[in-house]
């Protein structure tokens, strides 16, 4: 009797016919469907979410484009204010000056794995209702070195121009003040300083407001600038020294922190702290007796850096893409008052 074989000459060609045609359909599988490859490089190439629940300025930009690439060069990083797209997101960022009281503005819902920041550029001084916000979100975003996203408002770059500019002077001392109130410690220290020597005031507060291309202009023909901040508070280091003394050319005279908190930013010698003086006497006096070349040393910071300024919110939200994996998953901070306070 004469057997049937699958390796006779036609069964052989149709057991490889099958084998080409189920390894076809093997690789059809991937062609069709590359997300259901490696679960990891596809998550890993998928870009990070980040939702700002209500923009932090009264102007929200277009993110609609990859922002963060174009401006900033970080690329995997989504920005969007569109809320309905809560479901997607990574990163839900909610500014304290827009949050509601209560929690009614909140989404209904916090999706598995999303992370909801907390984001303040003010200090503690200037914000209200911290209480309510416990357990509610798990990183922070301000200007406190130890926040888990840290946002200066200002800081020194590197350069290799080893020259300094220094612009010409026309007056001493020079202070652009918006929101005087007689209850700050820099009102008081300006009311005890203006004893001793003439300050040329700027801002809203003085009916001399400055228009915004001639803040730089007229500060930076002072020979000193009183970079005084509203409250003290560790870190509370704005745009009063950054922007109004440093990137005008002029010497701040600084109230805020103590001097070792302010050379964690910029070095001893590119600033006067109000309390290296036993008086406001003693300090007017320093200022004006100041020989020039005493004075030009201020400067000697500038041959190795450069002000870099942040004023986009856009560059601030962008950072939270290049330290995502390095942010502590699955935290709640119990008691953001406190922490804030501390």
């Amino acid at each position: 009797l004469l057997r049937w074989s699958p390796w006779g000459r036609h069964g052989g060609k149709a057991l490889v016919a099958a084998g080409l045609f189920v390894i076809t359909l093997w690789n059809l599988r991937f062609f069709l469907n590359p997300s259901k490859g490696s679960g990891e490089d596809s998550k890993h190439r998928e870009p990070l979410v980040i939702l700002v629940w209500e923009w932090p300025s009264k102007q929200v930009p277009n993110v609609s484009r990859d922002v963060c690439r174009e401006l900033y060069g970080i690329t995997g990083c989504q920005l969007t204010t569109e809320q309905q797209r809560l479901h997607q997101a990574h990163v839900v960022v909610f500014p304290h000056s827009r949050l509601q009281p209560g929690r009614d503005g909140l989404p209904k819902e916090r999706l598995p794995g999303q992370n909801w920041v907390w984001v303040s550029l003010e200090s503690p001084s200037n914000t209200r209702a911290l209480a309510e916000w416990n357990q509610t979100f798990n990183w922070v975003m301000t200007y406190r070195q130890d926040s888990d996203i840290f946002i200066p408002y200002g800081k020194l770059v590197p350069n290799r121009s080893a020259t300094m500019n220094i612009p010409a002077k026309t007056n001493l001392v020079s202070w652009v003040i918006s929101n005087y109130h007689r209850t700050q410690k820099r009102a008081e220290v300006y009311k005890n300083l203006s004893r001793y020597l003439h300050v040329n005031i700027y801002g809203k507060a003085n009916n001399k407001p400055l228009c915004k291309d001639c803040l730089l202009p007229t500060i930076s023909k002072s020979k000193f600038y009183l970079a005084f901040e509203n409250s003290i508070h560790r870190d509370y280091i704005t745009e009063k020294l950054w922007r109004n003394s440093l990137l005008a050319g002029t010497v701040p005279v600084v109230l805020g922190p103590p001097r070792a908190n302010y050379e964690q930013f910029v070095p001893a010698d590119s600033f006067i702290h109000v309390d290296d003086f036993g008086s406001l006497e003693e300090l007017a006096t320093f200022l004006k007796t100041m020989n020039s070349s005493r004075y030009q040393q201020f400067f000697a910071w500038q041959r190795r850096f450069s002000v870099k300024l942040y004023t986009d919110w856009r560059e601030r939200i962008c950072t939270i893409c290049t330290i995502y994996p390095r942010l502590p998953h699955g935290r709640l901070y119990p008691d953001l008052q406190s922490w804030f306070n501390s």
